[in-house]
């Protein structure tokens, strides 16, 4: 079986390559319709056919990966502003000749052990996150020096420093920051059932490559969701099984599974009103 794989967040997911009819990048330009589905963006014509667009990230994730971008962007934002504080507190208190305190230095460790933990899979932004952590940890260091240097020497090492590791480690955090925000370009996939007309549209990340796989490599998943699976029931439905890929797995995703509201389908056919909408 044939299959594509996409990056959702942290997850890599697999359509079969016939439940696909087209990738296109998503330029936030589709029609909003009323609707209480967390996942439904709206609506997107595909061969002037009217095609539901689902956010796969909330299904997945319980949260799109644009939000969750901007929760890193803020997270950053925070420790720029902590990070200028701290190294304004360690001038000060050369200046004044005061004792320095460790106000800042928890606060300061707790983000770097956050972002040297962060799995990063952009590969720009994981050798940002290396490099940023080779600064810090200068920083960190020359400030150990402050604390038992004399007046000039204090001085001496942090104008120094405020003009190389400090102003650095700034950059590297701002480019961190706009690799996550402007990096992100989304693409919806348009997924069929019958190879000809569009079902619905997925909203992944990126895509990530293709694959071949015997049946006897998918593993089940309904053993494994039947226990402390904390899932609703329409996302376990659409999870259809596992496919090793080294060290980790690919979740295979039946876009059918995913109720499409029949008064946005193109066939004559009536049936009941029910569903997302």
């Amino acid at each position: 079986m044939d299959f594509v794989n996409f990056r959702i967040g942290a997850k890599t997911i697999s359509l079969k390559i016939l439940d696909i009819l087209l990738t296109e990048r998503y330029d936030d330009n589709l029609t909003s319709l009323p609707n209480e589905h967390k996942a439904f963006l709206g609506v997107k014509d595909y061969m002037d056919i009217p095609t539901p667009v689902f956010d796969l990230g909330i299904m997945l994730n319980g949260v799109s990966t644009k939000q969750s971008n901007a929760n890193l962007a803020h997270k950053l934002d925070q420790f720029i502003t902590l990070n200028k504080t701290w190294f304004t507190a360690l001038e000060n208190a050369v200046e004044n000749t005061q004792a320095m305190t460790n106000e800042y230095d928890d606060e300061i460790r707790q983000f770097v052990r956050w972002y040297q933990n962060m799995h990063a899979h952009d590969s720009d932004l994981k050798d940002i996150l290396q490099r940023l952590s080779d600064s810090h940890q200068r920083l960190l260091e020359q400030a150990k020096l402050v604390r038992t240097a004399t007046q000039d020497q204090g001085r001496e090492i942090l104008s120094y420093e405020k003009h190389h590791s400090f102003a650095h480690l700034n950059r590297l955090l701002e480019t961190a920051k706009d690799q996550i925000l402007y990096n992100y370009k989304p693409i919806i996939v348009f997924t069929t059932k019958d190879g000809l007309n569009p079902y619905i549209g997925l909203l992944i990340d990126r895509v990530e490559d293709s694959i071949s796989v015997e049946q006897d490599d998918i593993k089940s998943l309904s053993e494994l969701t039947s226990v402390g699976f904390n899932i609703d029931n329409e996302t376990k439905h659409m999870m259809a099984g596992l496919i090793k890929l080294g060290d980790s797995h690919s979740v295979i995703i039946e876009p059918s599974a995913i109720f499409r509201p029949e008064h946005l389908s193109h066939s004559p056919e009536e049936t009941p009103a029910y569903g997302l909408f």
